[in-house]
C-alpha cells in the first residue's frame, strides 16, 4: 500500500503510470477470482482502494495544475 504523502511527492506522468499498473493488477486478481485461483480474496479490495486512492489523487494533481478563472 502506497502513502497519500508517497503519491503526492511523484509526477502527473508517474502516477499515471502507477494508476495504468494498479487497472492491471486489478485485472489480473478479477480473472483469478473468476477462475477460482485467487487463494487470498482480500487482494482484491486491497487493489481497489490503491486504485482508488491513485485516482484522487492523480485527480487533485490535474486539478491544481489548471488555473481557474476566465470564462470558458
Amino acid at each position: 500500500m502506497t502513502k497519500p504523502a508517497e503519491i503526492r511527492k511523484l509526477s502527473l506522468p508517474e502516477i499515471e503510470e502507477k494508476v495504468g499498473a494498479a487497472r492491471r493488477q486489478l485485472f489480473v486478481l478479477r480473472v483469478q477470482h473468476g477462475q477460482r485461483q485467487l487463494a487470498k480474496t482480500s487482494q482484491m479490495r486491497e487493489a481497489r482502494r490503491e486504485l482508488a486512492r491513485l485516482e484522487t489523487l492523480l485527480g487533485e494533481k490535474r486539478r491544481d495544475g489548471v488555473k481557474t478563472g476566465g470564462a470558458r
